[in-house]
């Protein structure tokens, strides 16, 4: 599985489904569109409805509650964090991550433009509130 660059503000959650699904940015956003979703949304941000949408839309099963994060190591083998997780007017905000756990290494997929390497494994810089378990 390859890191997907996100390409709007808020496009991580777009670029996370894209990742998990093997298609382009641009083909998530045409699929995303079809069905309502938005990249300019900034409810992508912080809700989970729009990503779950769109999981279903390509095929992809993802567990039905969002499950607190305890370690790295109770991670399923795949999943989508939720990182950088705050408070806004009251309002939760967060950054779409997948984890990935595979021939007995993890890393996360990180769709932020400005990152120098997507493939990330410097899990203590990384603080998940909470992740969603996608299915194989």
């Amino acid at each position: 599985m390859k890191p997907v660059i996100q390409l709007e503000k808020t496009g991580c959650g777009l670029a996370s489904c894209a990742a998990l699904a093997g298609i382009s940015y641009a083909r998530a956003r045409q699929v995303a569109n079809s069905i309502g979703i938005y990249a300019d949304d900034p409810s992508l941000w912080s809700d989970t409805a729009h990503v779950r949408q769109l999981l279903e839309k390509l095929g992809i099963s993802a567990g039905p509650n969002e499950i607190p994060f305890s370690s790295w190591q109770t991670l399923p083998d795949r999943a989508l964090l939720a990182i950088k997780w705050h408070l806004e007017k009251s309002r939760p905000f967060w950054h779409w991550v997948v984890f990935l756990r595979q021939d007995g290494s993890s890393h996360v997929l990180d769709s932020k433009p400005s990152l120098k390497h997507h493939i990330r494994t410097d899990f203590g810089r990384m603080h998940p509130k909470w992740y969603i378990h996608i299915e194989h």
